[in-house]
């Protein structure tokens, strides 16, 4: 490679910081400002809560890559896998909910064949 083919690629990453750094310097001075109670901040909660939710619900139901060769069955099961391993985890239940689902699923994928 070239010295002439990496100036994009540092452009496109001075450029890509910038432009999200700016944002989140914004949410810090500003969220110095919102009372957390406030109906404000419950409405942000609830956008951000909705945008996880249809992210993961767009890579169960409409998956590309290896999981678009997994049985709808294998998703789903990993999910309340991971979610009965969340409720049962305790003070881990965060890193504990996302393992089991994680081993949940690639066990799957190893025994169909996938």
């Amino acid at each position: 490679m070239s010295f002439d083919g990496v100036w994009p690629y540092i452009y496109i990453a001075i450029a890509g910081w910038l432009a999200t750094d700016i944002w989140r310097w914004a949410g810090v001075i500003a969220g110095k400002r919102i009372d957390e109670n406030s109906e404000t901040l419950n409405w942000v909660r609830a956008v951000a809560t909705a945008l996880v939710a249809a992210v993961i619900a767009k890579l169960i139901f409409f998956p590309t890559g290896v999981l678009e060769n997994s049985p709808l069955w294998l998703r789903l099961g990993s999910i309340l896998f991971g979610a009965l391993f969340f409720f049962i985890g305790g003070r881990f239940r965060q890193p504990l909910g996302i393992a089991a689902a994680m081993a949940f699923l690639a066990a799957g994928l190893a025994l169909t064949g996938v």
